[in-house]
């Protein structure tokens, strides 16, 4: 059993200096594969390198498996790392990279050697054992950090952007590899990327940082369907969602989204909700994905009561989809995710349909999502 528990834990550089991260509570159970995503410097590297002991704790605890660790040197903590840049012994063999630390421990050459070729076996690297880094591939390279990492037996993993420096396909190969070899050993798993994809398949659990702190920590499949606040909905989802500010209007108890170029009609079961959180007549931000947003006229969802007048500006094939870039009138295009064949001609009108089921919506000043 191995359970990470974050209890108030914050890192400041300097005394005057804000949190680099803040008041960060959360906690890992065993064999759980969590994946920190955000944006560049939201302190998500930062909370990795806390736990492995890189980095001080200015304020609060980190326990592995009820032990405090704050003051445990990281070579006590019983962590296996593996960095974005493979951190490998260019003048060692493939065999010696993975070998290395368990000769530091000084473990007896036959266990050594039986570690390896397991390590090796499951990341097929055998053929590769008596090669130099430089010899390999960047995708070779990773797995060659990974078996480093799997040899030790480590009670957590900790995986700094593993795949960064790996190109689109190869990205996409090495994090179906690293699902799996989670699956396989079981081992507690702490992932950190900036890219919402891998975030997205490849953990059990999600945690949305920003500015050192967490915005929301669940399930991939929650995150992207009922996000905590207009950051997390606009940070998880590509293309990203659509945001539009405007007022919400109260007639015959049911309420309309107005804009000064159109107005959407909301179900009454959302209008009932605004109306009892007091949102009638304020304005408020108004959240679409972009897949939720229809461009055929016989789609269902296409009520006279609910569609968006526009001139298209921009489209991007994408292979199975068809990406539309709509002039609303609103401070950016409305982002439109439709079928590769709805192909429209450079500022041609067109109106496109919104699901207003499935729309979301925000405080304008908070950014907190208000009902649902």
């Amino acid at each position: 059993m191995t359970r990470i528990l974050f209890n108030h834990v914050y890192k400041q550089y300097g005394k005057d200096k804000h949190p680099v991260v803040k008041d960060f509570n959360l906690e890992i159970e065993d064999k759980e594969f969590v994946v920190f995503v955000g944006p560049s410097g939201c302190g998500k590297s930062t909370t990795l390198r806390m736990i492995a002991g890189l980095e001080d704790i200015s304020q609060g605890e980190i326990f592995i498996n009820n032990v405090l660790v704050n003051d445990l040197p990281p070579k006590d903590r019983d962590i296996a790392m593996v960095f974005q840049n493979y951190a490998l012994y260019p003048n060692m063999s493939v065999f010696e990279n993975i070998a290395f630390g368990l000769r530091l421990r000084k473990q007896p050459k036959h266990e050594i050697e039986m570690s390896v070729k397991r390590a090796s076996r499951v990341l097929e690297i055998e053929p590769f054992l008596e090669r130099k880094p430089r010899e390999l591939s960047g995708g070779q390279r990773q797995r060659v950090a990974l078996g480093r990492a799997i040899v030790r037996n480590p009670q957590v993993f900790l995986m700094d952007e593993p795949l960064s420096n790996l190109d689109a396909k190869l990205r996409v190969q090495m994090r179906s590899e690293i699902v799996k070899l989670h699956k396989q050993l079981g081992v507690t798993t702490i992932y950190v990327t900036h890219d919402q994809t891998e975030a997205m398949t490849m953990g059990n659990r999600i945690v949305v940082m920003k500015d050192g702190i967490i915005q929301q920590v669940d399930s991939p499949e929650q995150i992207y369907n009922n996000p905590a606040n207009s950051f997390v909905a606009g940070f998880i989802g590509s293309p990203p969602m659509n945001f539009i500010e405007g007022r919400l209007q109260e007639s015959a108890g049911k309420l309309e989204f107005h804009t000064n170029r159109f107005a959407l009609d909301i179900p009454l079961r959302q209008s009932q909700e605004l109306i009892a959180k007091k949102m009638a007549n304020k304005n408020v931000v108004l959240g679409i994905r972009p897949e939720i947003i229809s461009v055929e006229p016989t789609d269902p969802q296409a009520s006279p009561n609910a569609v968006i007048p526009g001139i298209h500006k921009l489209s991007e094939l994408m292979g199975a989809d068809r990406y539309l870039y709509l002039d609303i009138g609103t401070k950016t295009n409305l982002v439109v995710r439709t079928g590769p064949w709805n192909v429209y001609g450079d500022d041609e009108k067109m109106t496109v349909a919104v699901d207003m089921h499935n729309a979301l919506f925000f405080d304008r000043d908070s950014g907190e999502r208000l009902i649902g």
